[in-house]
């Protein structure tokens, strides 16, 4: 079977290189040259596990190519990014519109069109079926459509890919089972079967319901401040309960997903008030952590800080929604000389340092993403070099007692006990 995959980023190269290792004959479409060109180099454009081994057997096995123009296939996948309109708080769909003009041309019938991107509800029936019909085939009758949301992870997105369960969203029973029998070529985990709004849904409120899991547990850190406890403790224990599962506190919610699904759920709605207060206060903990580090300061004249990871989350060098940035954005505001450390990213908006030129001369390291390779810092490798020793983890990464040892003031997120210790 022969199928195009629209979108060759954090989801839709992995999509085409798990198809063309089930032996299907995949070729992948992006309007990025660089990037068709690196693909077919049998490089990948980011970091990713077992994702480099997989695209050089796909590729020696000339079961995949990576093209910018669209061709004749059985199957099309859309697997492009859906941003954020910052303005407006809504889905930019610009680029699933120009996905399915793409297709149409080429759309033939029993053929099968899928749509992966995340979207709001109602976009695979009010946006792609208009779209894909200018082919002159009608959707039931002449060609087949579903929505098939990812549930994968960076860092781990091809075991996820594999292992998880999925859920398959069909315009019709037809197209339903299409889209399942097709995935079942490498999906071990189980199909649930819904209707295409149903799957838009679903996916939407996976997120969301993360994003205010994670905001109850800022909220709980920066009450735990003020009561003087531990909230990784308190956590700790509290998830003892058979029917509690309460998630970490953080610098705020980075990545394509739950900082952006939420937003995509509610933009049609008037009914969103818990899930827009959980944005809120998600928003806000930059802004929180930022108050920690003034109060560490606040003797401190020309103070120059170290952001210890800019990625959204440890591990991988992805730094879409990162909190980190407007972290930086704030402190730049507040007057601070800000400078950057991070062992995974390699662009970004502010220039990447090395460990020691990061820390040379800095006033305070403030950790944003829970990268491992942050536990293994030694505090001696770093304490001679800055001219104030002080950390602020958000994340609860660094042994703080250690790094007490050799000198340094440590604040950590919702430890109220630091705020006892340093009276």
């Amino acid at each position: 079977m022969k199928i195009c995959v629209l979108g060759l980023g954090y989801i839709g190269l992995p999509t085409a290189v798990l198809f063309a290792t089930r032996r299907h004959e995949v070729v992948g479409i992006d309007i990025n040259k660089s990037i068709i060109e690196t693909i077919n180099k049998g490089i990948i454009p980011f970091d990713e596990p077992e994702l480099p081994k997989l695209l050089e057997e796909a590729i020696r096995n000339k079961n995949l190519v990576a093209k910018t123009e669209v061709e004749d296939a059985n199957v099309f996948i859309i697997a492009v990014p859906t941003p954020l309109d910052k303005e407006m708080k809504m889905a930019e769909l610009k680029y699933v519109r120009l996905a399915a003009e793409m297709i149409y041309p080429h759309l033939r019938k029993d053929n099968l069109v899928i749509l992966e991107s995340t979207v709001p509800p109602g976009t695979s029936e009010k946006i792609l079926v208009p779209i894909l019909e200018k082919s002159g085939l009608k959707v039931s009758r002449d060609f087949c459509l579903a929505h098939c949301p990812e549930r994968a992870i960076p860092g781990n997105t091809i075991y996820e890919m594999i292992h998880n369960d999925r859920i398959v969203g069909g315009i019709d029973r037809k197209s339903t089972e299409l889209a399942k029998s097709l995935y079942s070529s490498f999906v071990k985990g189980n199909f649930y079967l819904a209707n295409t709004i149903t799957a838009e849904f679903v996916k939407l409120m996976e997120n969301t319901f993360r994003d205010i899991n994670i905001a109850l547990a800022n909220e709980f850190a920066q009450i735990a401040e003020e009561c003087e406890v531990n909230v990784w403790e308190a956590i700790e224990l509290a998830n003892k309960h058979p029917r509690v599962n309460i998630l970490k506190p953080g610098p705020g919610v980075g990545g394509h997903c739950i900082a952006i699904d939420p937003l995509f759920l509610t933009e049609n709605s008037t009914r969103c008030r818990i899930v827009s207060l959980a944005r809120e206060i998600n928003n806000s903990m930059p802004n929180h952590v930022l108050q920690s580090v003034k109060r560490m300061l606040k003797d401190v004249n020309d103070p120059v800080i170290t952001i210890f990871g800019v990625a959204y989350k440890g591990g991988v060098d992805d730094t879409r929604e990162t909190p980190a940035l407007k972290f930086i954005k704030l402190a730049e505001n507040e007057g601070y000389k800000v400078k950057v450390y991070d062992p995974h990213v390699k662009e970004f908006e502010y220039g990447i340092l090395g460990l020691k030129e990061a820390v040379r001369d800095s006033d305070c390291m403030i950790l944003i993403t829970d990268h491992p390779e942050f536990k293994e810092i030694d505090p001696k490798e770093v304490s001679g070099l800055m001219r104030n020793k002080n950390v602020v983890d958000t994340r609860n990464v660094l042994d703080a007692e250690r790094w007490k040892e050799d000198g340094f003031s440590v604040k950590v997120l919702g430890d109220g006990y630091t705020r006892i210790r340093n009276k």
